[in-house]
């Protein structure tokens, strides 16, 4: 179920929207649309090019802070499609992840993208992690992943030749995908059907327009909502629908909804295997998760381009956008080290905690944990990656929220808007099912 709140190196330039529209080319006093939506991430996209495919006489806008689309979450992740094994049975992140990978895959099939359906292995390396293992068997037969397995030892070599462990969970739909290529395809269905896109325009406010445009009284009345970016620039609308990622509560703020739950960033570092060692990985192989944990565990994942991600490790970011180390805010590190939910969350995983800030320093201690699933593996067949940042809800007891949370806000302007103030992960991998379900929930809201 989700929650409402009553106050969430591949380049594609084929896939790439015709025009990007900058905020130069908009005449602001006559910027009128039926819904805007901020936000292009994946989920924003996803979303944005259901409506509209839904609703094509209507007028739709696409608000984005950044130059480009899908700069963030949506172009800095591991690529994967996932299966849907891990989630509560009947809940709706599985429902949703299940349904959402079906459809990338079908979609990629209609638009031409490419994609590999490489597998994955869930390998159990200890004796202790046998009894999970099969669980996550059971978890994922209820959830109807397909043609999921258990394979012993044996069945570990067949599909991964340097892989060592005692069972595995083996998931042969499990794929890879550039998801930022999938996304951009997204925006290009959204512009074909009509829809307008406008980058660099961050939001800074959102609240009901007091003045009448050029159109007169009526007009107002028509477009009541006013989003402004920094630079005072004003687009108009009847409805706004926020997916916001790492700022989505900051988003939902601006509109005068609480600030819970908050988004805490979290940075996950990679290392890369060196090209001569590629042989070593065929597939995803994934460690069996720790449910003591909050996060899966480095693992194994091969990319689109034929690279090949080793981990990640979970640390704090300290600017929500921060890939690399030493990425600083102020405004983000005081606001996340500040809130009490995240200082009970590390406080109840200090180990943990203290384990991936060593790892993240020290490769060798990460490479350490890789060997016990490919012994042959060495620090000097590694390099430092990429990395990515992860828009971690959370709620003020430490409790990581796990699930989709809507928020209309208060007031006159909490009628007309709709914020996404989390959408969890695996959102990629369920980004056209996520959209249908966020489409339902904004035609039961407004009179579209």
């Amino acid at each position: 179920m989700f929650r409402i709140l009553a106050s969430a190196s591949f380049k594609a330039a084929s896939c790439q929207p015709k025009v990007l529209h900058d905020v130069a080319s908009i005449h602001f006093h006559s910027a009128s649309y039926d819904v805007a939506v901020v936000g292009a991430g994946i989920v924003g996209l996803a979303t944005a090019r259901e409506l509209i495919l839904r609703h094509p006489t209507l007028s739709f806008i696409l608000l984005e802070k950044e130059k480009d689309l899908a700069a963030h979450q949506s172009g800095h992740n591991s690529g994967v499609i996932h299966s849907g094994i891990y989630y509560t049975p009947g809940s709706l992140k599985a429902r949703l992840c299940v349904r959402g990978a079906m459809l990338a895959y079908e979609y990629c099939d209609k638009k031409g993208l490419p994609y590999k359906k490489c597998g994955k292995l869930i390998v159990a390396v200890e004796q202790e992690e046998i009894p999970r293992l099969q669980a996550l068997y059971e978890r994922g037969q209820k959830n109807n992943v397909r043609d999921l397995s258990i394979v012993d030892a044996k069945g570990i070599r067949e599909r991964e030749p340097y892989c060592k462990g005692i069972m595995a969970l083996d998931s042969p739909h499990t794929g890879i995908v550039d998801w930022r290529q999938v996304a951009l395809q997204y925006g290009k269905d959204f512009e074909e059907a009509g829809g307008k896109v406008l980058t660099e325009y961050e939001v800074n406010d959102i609240s009901m327009v007091k003045e009448s445009p050029a159109g007169g009284a009526a007009e107002g009345l028509k477009y009541p909502i006013g989003i402004k970016d920094k630079k005072g620039n004003q687009v108009r609308c009847r409805y706004v629908l926020t997916c916001g990622g790492l700022y989505s509560d900051r988003l939902s703020q601006i509109s005068g909804c609480s600030r819970e739950p908050r988004i805490v960033p979290f940075r996950g570092d990679y290392l890369v295997l060196k090209p001569e060692k590629h042989y070593l990985v065929k597939g995803n192989i994934y460690p069996v998760p720790d449910p003591r944990f909050p996060f899966l565990g480095v693992h194994f994942t091969p990319r689109m381009d034929g690279s090949i991600w080793l981990g990640p490790n979970a640390v704090l970011a300290f600017k929500r956008e921060g890939y690399k180390v030493y990425d600083i805010n102020v405004r983000d590190l005081a606001d996340a080290l500040s809130f009490r939910g995240l200082q009970k969350l590390v406080l109840r995983n200090i180990t943990y905690s203290v384990g991936e800030m060593y790892r993240g320093i020290f490769i060798g201690a990460q490479v350490k944990i890789l060997q016990k699933y490919i012994p042959e593996l060495s620090r000097g067949d590694v390099l430092r990656g990429p990395a990515g940042v992860r828009a971690q809800a959370l709620d003020r007891d430490g409790n990581l929220v796990d699930d989709f949370v809507f928020d209309g806000g208060v007031g006159d302007v909490g009628s007309r808007v709709l914020h996404v103030r989390n959408a969890p992960s695996p959102a990629a991998t369920s980004s056209l099912a996520i959209a249908e379900m966020i489409a339902d929930e904004v035609e039961s809201r407004f009179a579209l």
